[in-house]
C-alpha cells in the first residue's frame, strides 16, 4: 500500500502533518473517522503528539548543530597547536640532542605521541617547563623560539582544553536530545500506525480519500 522506503524524520513529520490536517479538514474523512472512534478529542491527541515530536525534532537539530560547531572550533584549535608545537618541538630536539636530561624534561625524547591525551600532556610539559626555566628558554632562543612563542603555546593549550570541554558538553546534550526525539517518534509512530489501520478500514471504498492522508494506494 505505501512505499517501503524508510522515511527520514523530516519526511515522517510531514506525512503525519498532512494526514492529520486532512483528516481534520476533509468533511467526509472526518465523518468516517468519527464513526470509528477518532472524534475531535482523539484527533487532538494525535495533533498534540505531532506537536511534541516536532519540538523534540527541532531541539535535537539545534543541539546537533551546536555540537558540530563546537567540534569544528575544537578541531581548529587542535590543528593550530599541532602546527606550532610540531615545529617548535623539532627545534628543541636539535638544541637539546646532546642533553637527554633536558630533552626528557621537555618531553621531546622519541617520536611525537599519537593519542590525543599523550600528545596534549607532551605539549603541556614542553611549554610548562620552557616557561619556568630561564636557562632552557635562553637555549631555545638560539633557533628563534622565545618567551612570546612559549606563552602562545600555553595560551592555546588553555583554549583547546576549554573548547574540548565545551564540545563534550554539547555532545552529551545532543545525545540526550536524540533520546528525547526518538522517544517522541516512537509514541507518535505507534499512534499513527493505529490511525492508518483504522483509516484503511473506513476508507476502503474511497482510495482517493486515503491517498489524501498521504498513503499511496496500489492501483
Amino acid at each position: 500500500m505505501a512505499s517501503r522506503r524508510n522515511l527520514t524524520d523530516a519526511e515522517t513529520l510531514e506525512l503525519y502533518r498532512v494526514s492529520l490536517e486532512n483528516a481534520n479538514k476533509q468533511p467526509q474523512i472526518k465523518a468516517i473517522l468519527t464513526e470509528l472512534g477518532y472524534d475531535t478529542a482523539v484527533m487532538a491527541e494525535g495533533n498534540a503528539l505531532l506537536s511534541e515530536t516536532r519540538k523534540a525534532y527541532d531541539y535535537n537539530r539545534i543541539e546537533d548543530d551546536e555540537t558540530s560547531a563546537s567540534y569544528a572550533h575544537f578541531s581548529k584549535l587542535k590543528a593550530e597547536l599541532e602546527g606550532i608545537f610540531d615545529i617548535q618541538r623539532k627545534k628543541a630536539k636539535v638544541i637539546f640532542r646532546k642533553d637527554p636530561v633536558t630533552a626528557d624534561q621537555l618531553a621531546i625524547s622519541g617520536p611525537m605521541p599519537r593519542t590525543y591525551m599523550k600528545w596534549l600532556e607532551s605539549a603541556k610539559k614542553f611549554y610548562g617547563v620552557a616557561a619556568n626555566d630561564q636557562d632552557v628558554l635562553n637555549k631555545l632562543g638560539r633557533l628563534k623560539l622565545g618567551a612570546a612563542d612559549i606563552a602562545t603555546g600555553n595560551a592555546l593549550i588553555n583554549e583547546l582544553e576549554t573548547a574540548r570541554t565545551e564540545y563534550l558538553r554539547e555532545k552529551g546534550e545532543s545525545q540526550d536530545a536524540t533520546k528525547l526525539k526518538d522517544a517522541a517518534f516512537s509514541k507518535i509512530r505507534d499512534w499513527m500506525s493505529d490511525f492508518y489501520e483504522v483509516a484503511k478500514i473506513g476508507l476502503d471504498d474511497s482510495p482517493q480519500l486515503l491517498e489524501s492522508l498521504g498513503k499511496m494506494v496500489r492501483s
